[in-house]
Protein backbone atom coordinates (compact mmCIF):
# COMPACT_ATOMS: atom_id res chain seq x y z
CA UNK A 1 0.00 0.00 0.00
CA UNK A 2 1.89 3.02 -0.84
CA UNK A 3 1.42 5.97 1.68
CA UNK A 4 1.62 9.30 0.92
CA UNK A 5 4.31 11.73 2.24
CA UNK A 6 2.88 13.65 5.65
CA UNK A 7 2.12 17.10 4.63
CA UNK A 8 2.01 19.43 7.94
CA UNK A 9 -1.53 18.88 9.64
CA UNK A 10 -3.63 21.61 10.07
CA UNK A 11 -4.60 23.42 13.37
CA UNK A 12 -7.14 25.50 14.63
CA UNK A 13 -10.80 26.31 13.15
CA UNK A 14 -9.27 27.46 9.72
CA UNK A 15 -7.41 24.08 9.51
CA UNK A 16 -9.36 23.10 6.37
CA UNK A 17 -9.07 26.93 4.46
CA UNK A 18 -5.11 26.46 5.07
CA UNK A 19 -5.54 22.53 3.45
CA UNK A 20 -7.16 23.94 0.74
CA UNK A 21 -4.71 27.17 0.51
CA UNK A 22 -1.86 24.53 -0.01
CA UNK A 23 -0.52 24.77 -3.54
CA UNK A 24 0.07 20.86 -3.29
CA UNK A 25 -3.19 19.73 -3.04
CA UNK A 26 -5.08 18.92 -6.43
CA UNK A 27 -7.74 21.32 -7.66
CA UNK A 28 -8.39 19.75 -11.16
CA UNK A 29 -9.98 16.08 -11.74
CA UNK A 30 -9.33 15.53 -14.86
CA UNK A 31 -11.23 15.87 -18.74
CA UNK A 32 -13.16 13.52 -19.12
CA UNK A 33 -15.19 14.13 -16.61
CA UNK A 34 -15.36 17.99 -17.38
CA UNK A 35 -16.31 17.15 -20.66
CA UNK A 36 -19.39 14.87 -20.02
CA UNK A 37 -20.32 17.35 -17.45
CA UNK A 38 -19.95 20.54 -20.09
CA UNK A 39 -22.23 18.66 -22.92
CA UNK A 40 -24.96 17.90 -20.13
CA UNK A 41 -25.49 21.63 -19.25
CA UNK A 42 -24.92 22.50 -23.11
CA UNK A 43 -27.90 20.53 -24.30
CA UNK A 44 -29.79 21.43 -20.96
CA UNK A 45 -29.27 25.17 -21.82
CA UNK A 46 -29.09 25.22 -25.50
CA UNK A 47 -27.37 27.85 -28.15
CA UNK A 48 -26.97 31.28 -26.70
CA UNK A 49 -29.19 32.62 -29.59
CA UNK A 50 -31.68 33.40 -27.70
CA UNK A 51 -29.72 35.06 -24.88
CA UNK A 52 -26.71 34.51 -22.96
CA UNK A 53 -27.10 32.48 -19.13
CA UNK A 54 -25.05 32.90 -16.87
CA UNK A 55 -23.03 29.98 -15.61
CA UNK A 56 -21.31 30.22 -12.27
CA UNK A 57 -18.50 27.30 -11.67
CA UNK A 58 -18.61 27.22 -7.70
CA UNK A 59 -15.61 25.63 -6.47
CA UNK A 60 -13.89 26.61 -9.65
CA UNK A 61 -10.47 25.36 -8.37
CA UNK A 62 -7.54 26.59 -10.83
CA UNK A 63 -10.27 27.09 -13.73
CA UNK A 64 -9.08 23.99 -15.90
CA UNK A 65 -13.41 22.34 -15.97
CA UNK A 66 -14.57 25.71 -16.61
CA UNK A 67 -11.94 26.47 -19.16
CA UNK A 68 -13.08 22.79 -20.73
CA UNK A 69 -17.08 23.66 -20.91
CA UNK A 70 -16.14 27.05 -22.37
CA UNK A 71 -16.35 25.87 -25.88
CA UNK A 72 -19.52 23.84 -26.07
CA UNK A 73 -21.02 26.75 -23.57
CA UNK A 74 -19.99 29.39 -26.57
CA UNK A 75 -22.16 32.93 -26.01
CA UNK A 76 -23.00 31.69 -22.83
CA UNK A 77 -21.47 33.66 -19.41
CA UNK A 78 -18.99 31.43 -17.32
CA UNK A 79 -17.77 32.99 -13.40
CA UNK A 80 -15.62 30.77 -11.73
CA UNK A 81 -15.31 31.01 -7.71
CA UNK A 82 -13.52 29.93 -5.13
CA UNK A 83 -12.77 30.09 -1.37
CA UNK A 84 -8.75 29.73 -2.34
CA UNK A 85 -6.63 32.59 -3.93
CA UNK A 86 -4.16 30.62 -5.19
CA UNK A 87 -6.95 28.15 -6.90
CA UNK A 88 -8.14 31.83 -8.18
CA UNK A 89 -4.84 32.81 -9.14
CA UNK A 90 -4.43 30.12 -11.33
CA UNK A 91 -8.03 30.01 -12.79
CA UNK A 92 -7.53 34.17 -13.80
CA UNK A 93 -5.04 32.84 -16.93
CA UNK A 94 -8.21 30.63 -17.90
CA UNK A 95 -11.22 32.75 -16.93
CA UNK A 96 -12.47 36.57 -18.07
CA UNK A 97 -14.35 36.25 -14.92
CA UNK A 98 -12.91 34.74 -11.32
CA UNK A 99 -14.11 35.64 -8.00
CA UNK A 100 -13.83 34.98 -4.57
CA UNK A 101 -16.48 33.18 -2.88
CA UNK A 102 -17.93 31.52 0.08
CA UNK A 103 -20.84 28.58 0.39
CA UNK A 104 -21.14 29.71 4.19
CA UNK A 105 -20.21 32.39 6.54
CA UNK A 106 -22.43 34.80 4.78
CA UNK A 107 -22.82 33.21 1.64
CA UNK A 108 -22.31 33.80 -1.79
CA UNK A 109 -21.45 37.52 -3.43
CA UNK A 110 -24.89 36.81 -5.59
CA UNK A 111 -28.44 37.93 -5.54
CA UNK A 112 -31.19 35.52 -4.91
CA UNK A 113 -32.05 33.98 -8.06
CA UNK A 114 -29.62 35.31 -10.31
CA UNK A 115 -27.79 32.17 -12.14
CA UNK A 116 -28.77 29.91 -14.92
CA UNK A 117 -26.90 27.39 -13.86
CA UNK A 118 -24.14 26.21 -11.66
CA UNK A 119 -21.46 23.73 -11.77
CA UNK A 120 -20.72 21.97 -8.56
CA UNK A 121 -17.95 19.47 -9.65
CA UNK A 122 -16.01 17.73 -7.04
CA UNK A 123 -16.75 20.19 -4.29
CA UNK A 124 -19.56 18.75 -2.19
CA UNK A 125 -17.17 15.83 -1.27
CA UNK A 126 -15.18 18.38 0.68
CA UNK A 127 -17.86 20.40 2.67
CA UNK A 128 -18.18 20.02 6.79
CA UNK A 129 -21.69 21.12 5.88
CA UNK A 130 -23.42 19.71 2.72
CA UNK A 131 -26.95 21.04 3.40
CA UNK A 132 -26.32 24.16 3.76
CA UNK A 133 -24.09 24.44 0.61
CA UNK A 134 -26.97 23.14 -1.52
CA UNK A 135 -29.26 26.16 0.33
CA UNK A 136 -27.29 28.72 -1.21
CA UNK A 137 -27.04 26.67 -4.70
CA UNK A 138 -30.73 26.85 -4.33
CA UNK A 139 -30.76 30.56 -3.54
CA UNK A 140 -28.76 31.79 -6.63
CA UNK A 141 -30.42 29.97 -9.32
CA UNK A 142 -33.40 31.15 -10.57
CA UNK A 143 -36.53 28.39 -10.55
CA UNK A 144 -36.03 26.36 -12.87
CA UNK A 145 -31.92 26.76 -13.14
CA UNK A 146 -30.09 24.18 -13.57
CA UNK A 147 -27.36 22.49 -10.86
CA UNK A 148 -24.64 20.25 -12.73
CA UNK A 149 -22.61 18.25 -9.34
CA UNK A 150 -20.02 15.48 -9.83
CA UNK A 151 -18.80 13.88 -7.34
CA UNK A 152 -16.77 10.41 -6.43
CA UNK A 153 -19.17 7.23 -6.19
CA UNK A 154 -18.54 5.39 -2.74
CA UNK A 155 -20.23 2.53 -4.85
CA UNK A 156 -17.62 2.69 -7.44
CA UNK A 157 -17.19 -1.11 -9.41
CA UNK A 158 -13.72 -0.86 -7.61
CA UNK A 159 -14.79 -0.33 -4.17
CA UNK A 160 -16.89 -2.53 -3.53
CA UNK A 161 -14.37 -5.43 -4.15
CA UNK A 162 -11.76 -3.46 -1.89
CA UNK A 163 -14.51 -3.44 0.64
CA UNK A 164 -15.37 -7.02 0.21
CA UNK A 165 -10.94 -7.70 1.11
CA UNK A 166 -11.27 -5.29 3.89
CA UNK A 167 -9.54 -2.37 2.25
CA UNK A 168 -10.41 1.33 3.03
CA UNK A 169 -12.38 2.58 -0.36
CA UNK A 170 -10.58 4.70 -3.05
CA UNK A 171 -11.95 8.44 -2.38
CA UNK A 172 -12.18 7.88 1.05
CA UNK A 173 -9.87 9.60 4.06
CA UNK A 174 -9.17 9.05 7.32
CA UNK A 175 -6.65 12.04 8.02
CA UNK A 176 -5.79 15.12 6.13
CA UNK A 177 -1.93 14.06 6.93
CA UNK A 178 -1.23 11.25 4.74
CA UNK A 179 -3.46 8.04 2.79
CA UNK A 180 -4.26 5.31 5.53
CA UNK A 181 -6.11 1.84 4.41
CA UNK A 182 -6.49 2.43 0.96
CA UNK A 183 -4.72 2.79 -2.49
CA UNK A 184 -3.45 6.18 -3.72
CA UNK A 185 -0.81 8.34 -2.91
CA UNK A 186 -2.58 12.11 -2.45
CA UNK A 187 -4.53 13.32 0.53
CA UNK A 188 -7.11 15.64 -1.52
CA UNK A 189 -9.53 16.20 1.84
CA UNK A 190 -12.46 14.71 0.69
CA UNK A 191 -14.95 14.71 3.96
CA UNK A 192 -18.38 13.12 2.81
CA UNK A 193 -18.98 10.43 0.27
CA UNK A 194 -22.59 9.09 -1.78
CA UNK A 195 -23.59 5.94 -3.83
CA UNK A 196 -25.87 7.53 -6.45
CA UNK A 197 -29.17 6.46 -4.53
CA UNK A 198 -27.46 8.48 -1.59
CA UNK A 199 -27.02 11.59 -4.05
CA UNK A 200 -30.42 11.74 -5.56
CA UNK A 201 -32.42 11.66 -2.46
CA UNK A 202 -29.66 14.57 -0.80
CA UNK A 203 -30.32 16.60 -3.60
CA UNK A 204 -33.92 16.06 -4.00
CA UNK A 205 -34.09 16.55 -0.27
CA UNK A 206 -32.94 20.38 -1.00
CA UNK A 207 -35.34 21.21 -3.30
CA UNK A 208 -34.27 20.24 -6.65
CA UNK A 209 -35.78 18.03 -9.03
CA UNK A 210 -33.21 15.25 -10.15
CA UNK A 211 -33.59 15.40 -14.61
CA UNK A 212 -30.06 12.74 -14.90
CA UNK A 213 -27.78 10.77 -13.60
CA UNK A 214 -24.76 9.85 -15.51
CA UNK A 215 -21.40 8.14 -14.90
CA UNK A 216 -18.03 9.46 -15.76
CA UNK A 217 -14.65 7.71 -15.99
CA UNK A 218 -11.51 8.40 -13.01
CA UNK A 219 -8.51 9.56 -14.25
CA UNK A 220 -6.15 7.68 -11.43
CA UNK A 221 -7.72 4.48 -12.57
CA UNK A 222 -5.16 2.08 -13.78
CA UNK A 223 -4.40 2.38 -16.96
CA UNK A 224 -4.63 -1.49 -17.80
CA UNK A 225 -8.13 -0.93 -16.12
CA UNK A 226 -9.10 2.03 -17.81
CA UNK A 227 -11.59 0.06 -20.42
CA UNK A 228 -13.56 -1.54 -17.76
CA UNK A 229 -13.64 2.08 -15.96
CA UNK A 230 -14.99 3.22 -19.21
CA UNK A 231 -17.91 0.28 -19.48
CA UNK A 232 -18.79 0.91 -15.61
CA UNK A 233 -20.26 4.52 -16.83
CA UNK A 234 -23.17 2.68 -18.52
CA UNK A 235 -24.44 1.83 -15.28
CA UNK A 236 -24.34 4.79 -13.05
CA UNK A 237 -24.50 3.09 -9.85
CA UNK A 238 -20.87 1.34 -10.39
CA UNK A 239 -19.17 3.90 -12.48
CA UNK A 240 -16.43 5.89 -10.98
CA UNK A 241 -17.51 9.75 -10.82
CA UNK A 242 -21.06 10.42 -10.36
CA UNK A 243 -22.51 13.36 -13.06
CA UNK A 244 -26.12 14.51 -12.03
CA UNK A 245 -28.33 16.98 -13.37
CA UNK A 246 -31.13 18.49 -11.44
CA UNK A 247 -33.39 21.53 -11.46
CA UNK A 248 -34.31 24.19 -8.88
CA UNK A 249 -38.00 23.47 -8.25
Amino acid sequence: MTTATPRRPPHGPHGLRDFYEDPAVPVASGTPRSLRQARMLADALGPATSGPRTVLDIGCGDGTAAATAAPLLAGHRIVGVDWSQDALRRAHARLPYAVRGELTDGGLPFRSASADAVLFSEVVEHLVDPDAALDELHRILRPGGHLMLSTPNLAAWYNRALLLAGVQPVFSEVSLRAIHGRPGKEVVGHLRLYTARALREFVTASGFEVVRLRGAPFHGVPRSLRPLDRLACRAPSVASILLLHARRT
